[in-house]
């Protein structure tokens, strides 16, 4: 594919006119975009992504169609877990740029009736954290330390770590620290990397500093925080050992009941949200608290959004379903029930920059092996799309998806940056997949996504069919039905505010999802042949390129007026 720089313009032309934010609790229905900074794209030359990047690409954004932005981290940080080790969480890495240009990025965002949700990562910082770095350099039993967990380690010589917990990453989730003289020192806790130290929520200090941390970005005009590892925070008294510590190592699932999951850390998130409360009172902005919760149970994620806690969760199991009409129709129903119960909503994802990305994974393929059926995969994702869209709640899409991207699986691993490769000694492949830098377009040679080094990640040579300048030009792309998708979305009444009805076949035995919200009909044949159409219906939008006539085709979702 040939593509010139009027291509590339087209993607960064002007937005439709700014609109107003409005007052309303956008977060119930929003849909919301997720931008790996570092990977979205690059307005230096340096080869990795920034602010400025952000800034120029804000107005594709609005066209896309979403209502609010969610940055990844982009603090001070030196970068061991890609900004999930923050130095300073009071600043901008001179990476991706500075104050100054965040709050151009807030103002520009909200000039297009855009918000913008930061990440806050409250569980660990970076072992180059001031707090940090002043626990090494006083003596065990200090009120430095107290910040943290530090614990002398077992057997002899203190030698063994000081108890059994694996980290999420791989290995023990204890290093040991030295001693000024040389000699080996007490041990500190790490759920993750090693340059990322847990945090101690039991010394009051930590909750005030965090308290200052959200005043101030709230101050600076951010609508909302997405909370890193919002099950963690809290341990359990004595940082027993646990019969399933190996379980997290092994599975990457949080599953350690004496680190995860503790009833503490409720209290955490009511304090959370008094405070962007107060803000909304004063100001009549709706803010919004959104957790990442490594919980595997829908009732127990549910207790996380009682109104008093959090507004939303992600809910993970939606993207962990394979395809398969039954398997689909449960999880939704389950989800449903569980988070409606809170008084809440559910927020469904289907990728992000932690899993593989959904185009794969419906192909059969995965990170370090084949890549799987891609075309099987993109028709099943675009099917997948209109089903999310069409679900009661919010829903968050992760860069990328909106131009079909399947996952990189064959990075080769000297490139390979995650922590959790190199921590696993490549037992696990990690998430560098899903993190490449976006194709923009298809003329240069990093595809549009920077005009100085080479990319963080190398982009592979398939990317160029994949550019968002060149999907402008194709009617039938991916980037396309999303935008249609999204515009739909806005303007039906029955998806904003009426409830699921199912429809079809009991438990969608016959292999099709089928559901009413309002006078919307979704259908999503994922069964192994054509199925006919619903009678007396008018078709809306169709994932195939080809609309259905007489019968939907296999890996498809339709939209209908009934």
């Amino acid at each position: 594919m040939t593509l010139t720089a009027a291509d590339d313009a087209a993607v960064a032309a002007p937005a439709p006119a700014s609109v107003p934010v409005d007052l309303a609790p956008w977060w119930r229905t929003a849909v919301v975009y997720q931008i790996y900074v570092r990977s979205f794209r690059d307005s230096t030359g340096t080869g990795t992504g920034d602010l400025g990047g952000v800034l120029e690409r804000l107005p594709y954004l609005r066209r896309l169609g979403v209502d609010a932005v969610w940055l990844s981290p982009f603090y001070p940080s030196p970068q061991h877990n890609h900004g999930y080790d923050v130095a300073d969480y009071h600043g901008v890495d001179p990476r991706f740029g500075d104050l100054d240009l965040m709050r151009r990025v807030i103002d520009r965002a909200h000039g297009l009736g855009l918000r913008i949700v930061v990440d806050i990562v409250p569980n660990h910082c970076s072992t180059e954290h001031p707090w940090f770095a002043a626990a090494l350099a006083a003596a065990p039993g200090s009120r430095e330390r107290a910040l943290f967990h530090f614990a002398d380690g077992r057997g002899r010589d203190g030698a063994e770590p000081p108890n059994n917990w694996r980290s999420i990453f791989g290995g023990s989730s204890w290093a040991r620290t030295t001693a000024a003289d040389g000699t080996p020192g007490q041990w500190y806790l790490h759920s993750f990397a090693p340059e990322q130290a847990d945090f101690n929520w039991a010394d009051a200090r930590v909750g005030d500093y965090f308290d200052s941390v959200l005043r101030f970005w709230l101050d600076l005009g951010v609508d909302g925080f997405r909370i890193d590892v919002a099950h963690g925070l809290h341990k359990q008294d004595g940082l027993p050992d646990d019969p399933h510590a190996a379980l997290d190592e092994s599975t990457g699932d949080p599953v350690n009941s004496a680190a995860w999951n503790r009833p503490e850390v409720h209290d955490v998130w009511r304090r959370w949200r008094a405070l962007t409360d107060a803000y909304e009172r004063r100001d009549g902005r709706a803010r919004v608290l959104v957790g990442e919760i490594g919980v595997l149970d829908p009732r127990e994620l549910a207790r996380y959004q009682r109104p008093d806690e959090l507004h939303q969760s992600f809910f993970f199991e939606f993207l962990r379903t394979d395809w398969d009409a039954v398997a689909f129709r449960d999880v939704i129903g389950r989800g449903l029930a569980a988070i409606a119960a809170s008084g809440s909503g559910v927020s469904w994802v289907l990728n992000n920059h932690d899993m593989p990305r959904a185009v794969t994974r419906y192909a059969g393929g995965e990170p370090g092996g084949r890549p799987g059926d891609t075309a099987l995969g993109e028709r099943r994702a675009r099917a997948a799309l209109l089903m999310m869209l069409a679900l009661p709640g919010s829903v968050y899409l992760y860069q990328g998806e909106e131009l079909g991207l399947p996952e990189v699986v064959d990075l080769p691993a000297e490139v390979l940056q995650d922590p959790m490769f190199h921590r696993s000694g490549g037992a696990r492949r990690g998430r560098d997949g899903c993190r490449v830098p976006l194709p923009w377009s298809g003329a240069e040679s990093s595809y549009g996504f920077t005009t100085g080094a080479a990319p963080w990640l190398p982009q592979p040579d398939w990317f160029a069919a994949y550019g968002a300048a060149g999907q402008e030009h194709r009617g039938d792309s991916t980037l396309h039905l999303y935008r249609a998708a999204l515009a739909l979305r806005s303007a039906l009444p029955g998806l904003r505010d009426s409830d699921l009805t199912w429809t079809g076949a009991p438990d969608a035995a016959d292999g099709v999802l089928s559901f009413r919200r309002g006078r919307l009909l979704c259908t999503v044949n994922c069964g192994p042949a054509p199925v006919p159409v619903p009678e007396a219906a008018v078709l809306l939008l169709s994932s195939d390129p080809e609309p259905p006539v007489g019968k939907q085709p296999t890996d498809s979702a339709a939209w209908w007026l009934v």
